[in-house]
């Protein structure tokens, strides 16, 4: 049982890495906005945005595939579930991306403040009880919570804090934007496999909403960031760029809205994990060409 270098690559799910990357480079064209980007920070926080991403997909993939919750899938393969890897490889692998994570942030810490350390062990025991541990709070349709507060606010507002040394009101309303499209990322993506996690008692927000009302509340999260884009730019023109990026949300919700399932959903994440990322590329720019 030994998975090969491309189902391990496979099994980090890359599609997710936008909810990550998008973050930290808007959180950077905030502190460029404030005249404080710092380039040594900013490059740490990234890495410490993707090693959490990465250590989350792991640790969702064995602890998924330890509760047989993966047995039967519509979306990508995982590891543990489909019998490619061990469980403890898998646990091993989740854990080494925690201590890039980690040792990453200490140097942050070091660099800005040492109470980074503090929020660094909450963003890993909420990665790692989101799907893990006795009372995994991603089976109790929290998942999006998770989302918008530790991809969205913490994200974006604490890269600019590491380049600033300060949290701005400016790094707080451009993260709603971001933290609402990563949620919409695990919208579409639980919306896909709501048949699935229905059967094994997995209530995610899209088996508690059910099928119509999470494909609208998936389109009405694309809606209210854009609108949040639109009123940052009333005092920020430059940040209206990231409109430019608008137009990919028109083909997933397409999909979304027309009943789509199983491949034409996981297109639908695809797209949506573009739009995420052309977003945060387009609004930081925009801020930062404001300062």
């Amino acid at each position: 049982m030994t998975a090969t270098p491309a189902q391990w690559v496979a099994g980090a799910r890359p599609r997710t890495l936008p909810a990550a990357l998008a973050p930290v480079l808007v959180g950077t064209g905030a502190a460029a906005a404030l005249d404080g980007f710092r380039l040594v920070p900013a490059l740490l926080a990234l890495l410490v945005a993707l090693a959490l991403q990465v250590a989350v997909n792991y640790a969702n993939d064995y602890s998924d595939g330890r509760r047989g919750t993966d047995a039967v899938r519509v979306g990508p393969m995982r590891l543990v579930g489909s019998g490619a890897a061990s469980p403890r490889a898998v646990l091993t692998a989740a854990l080494l991306a925690f201590a890039v994570a980690g040792v990453a942030g200490l140097v942050l810490a070091a660099l800005s403040s040492w109470w980074l350390v503090a929020v660094g062990a909450v963003c890993i025991a909420a990665a790692w009880t989101y799907t893990g541990g006795p009372l995994p709070y991603g089976y109790r349709a929290l998942g999006e919570v998770f989302v918008f507060v530790f991809f969205g606010l913490v994200a974006v507002a604490g890269t600019t804090f590491v380049q600033t040394g300060r949290v701005e009101g400016l790094a707080l309303a451009a993260a709603v934007p971001i933290g609402l499209l990563s949620v919409a990322l695990l919208v579409v993506n639980n919306l896909r496999d709501v048949e699935g996690d229905a059967r094994v008692g997995k209530r995610t927000l899209a088996v508690l909403l059910g099928d119509t009302r999470t494909r609208w509340f998936y389109v009405g999260l694309l809606a209210v960031a854009v609108a949040v884009v639109v009123a940052i730019g009333v005092d920020r023109p430059w940040a209206l760029l990231a409109l430019a990026a608008a137009p990919l949300a028109v083909p997933p919700s397409r999909v979304v809205l027309s009943g789509g399932r199983g491949p034409a959903l996981i297109a639908a994440l695809q797209a949506t994990g573009l739009l995420t990322l052309a977003t945060g590329v387009l609004l930081a720019a925009g801020l930062a060409l404001s300062g």
